[in-house]
């Protein structure tokens, strides 16, 4: 049954890759973690970061600015990595519309989109006490 998950979420992780090759080339270093592929560091982890992203899960590939940051925000991006395998090759196209339509409600695209609140949700529960006081 795994593998007809992997399979499903397939489109979704071969985009992750072809950003993982790209993210790889400007430096970025790689490594397995929690059975998702994790990229993280390089040039383009900076760039991103100046652009308020700390992190994006494309499937089973997870990018991020740096390995400690990928920690800190494991939980929220695995729900994405989850989400992914649910909606399958959906998963994108349904992530950019649910926040259009947000957009279009006059709410925030971001932390209103319902795939964001399911994956902040998960932030609030496996937070720990100290975190929660920052947040």
């Amino acid at each position: 049954m795994r593998f007809l998950i992997f399979l499903w979420a397939l489109p979704t992780t071969l985009v992750g890759l072809l950003a993982a090759i790209l993210w790889l080339s400007f430096g970025a270093r790689l490594r397995v973690a929690h059975g998702v592929l994790e990229v993280h560091g390089g040039k383009l982890a900076l760039w991103f970061m100046r652009r308020g992203f700390a992190a994006i899960a494309l499937g089973h590939v997870i990018m991020g600015f740096s390995a400690s940051r990928l920690e800190q925000l494991r939980a929220h991006e695995h729900v994405h990595v989850r989400q992914a395998e649910r909606w399958g090759i959906l998963f994108i196209p349904a992530y950019v519309l649910a926040g259009l339509w947000q957009k279009l409600q006059g709410r925030h695209m971001y932390y209103d989109n319902p795939f964001e609140r399911e994956a902040f949700a998960a932030d609030v529960v496996t937070a720990t006490p100290q975190v929660r006081k920052q947040g």
